[in-house]
């Protein structure tokens, strides 16, 4: 098995002290970012921190900033990089910084406790419910989110407006949708949309769909289609006026 050194320089610290440390690691062949870390770990420097545990891009865990890109470092090859290239992993910067290379992404697990639950509709008359099949694969792609953040991370309303208390982010525009196109869902959160969520604050810059480990198309299939569920129920007139006709206030 092959076998190059590369310089690499990790992030330790905190905020307020922390810095890039060069570290020189012997990268064999098939070796993806996160098995450097781990190599960094195991035989120079056992104090690094870094949050990690499926391996296998399927937990979300991993997820880091890699020569400035948002990654998750265990889906992330190092043939992807030159052997001369100097790699630098650093942690996502949206949400706080705790120690090294994790970060404090609780926040995210309060705004999905404020997501109204699937409230199934009643049954048929003969004690069934039916979906047609188009109708599962609407909502099938938003099932894959694995909840990783990068989407979070790279949402420049949370990144660089810290709208936390305005916007959920578009992980939570996936959970949304996936709730509301579901043919079965009886909830109504299309206010909740508009004022809690704050749909509104996207302007479908697509950063999130770019860095989506598992290709959902957050902003076309997830936002976008929750936005015009928004625009018919308050900004569209014939909506009004049927609303109004009704004594419908919501």
């Amino acid at each position: 098995m092959s076998s190059t050194k590369q310089t690499v320089k990790i992030f330790r610290g905190d905020l307020a002290s922390g810095k890039l440390v060069d570290y020189q690691v012997d990268v064999d062949e098939g070796m993806v970012v996160l098995d450097v870390v781990h190599k960094v770990q195991a035989e120079q420097a056992p104090d690094l921190s870094v949050r990690w545990n499926c391996k296998a891009g399927k937990c979300g865990s991993c997820s880091a900033e890699v020569n400035g890109k948002p990654k998750l470092m265990c889906m992330t090859r190092m043939d992807t990089f030159r052997p001369d290239e100097a790699l630098t992993i650093q942690p996502v910067r949206t949400f706080p910084h705790v120690k090294d290379l994790v970060t404090d992404v609780s926040w995210n697990y309060g705004v999905n406790k404020k997501i109204p639950p699937f409230k199934p509709q009643p049954k048929n008359p003969d004690g069934t419910w039916r979906m047609y099949q188009y109708e599962v694969d609407r909502v099938q792609e938003f099932r894959k989110c694995i909840e990783c953040y990068l989407c979070q991370n790279v949402c420049h309303v949370l990144r660089n407006s810290s709208k936390f208390d305005e916007f959920y982010g578009p992980r939570f525009m996936v959970r949304l949708a996936s709730l509301e196109m579901h043919p079965l869902d009886a909830e109504d959160r299309i206010k909740l949309i508009k004022d809690l969520a704050g749909v509104g604050y996207c302007n479908i810059t697509k950063c999130c769909t770019e860095v989506c480990p598992e290709d959902i198309h957050i902003t076309d299939n997830a936002i976008i289609p929750l936005k015009e569920r928004v625009a018919g129920r308050f900004y569209d007139p014939l909506s009004l006026l049927f609303r109004l006709i009704r004594g419908d206030k919501s």
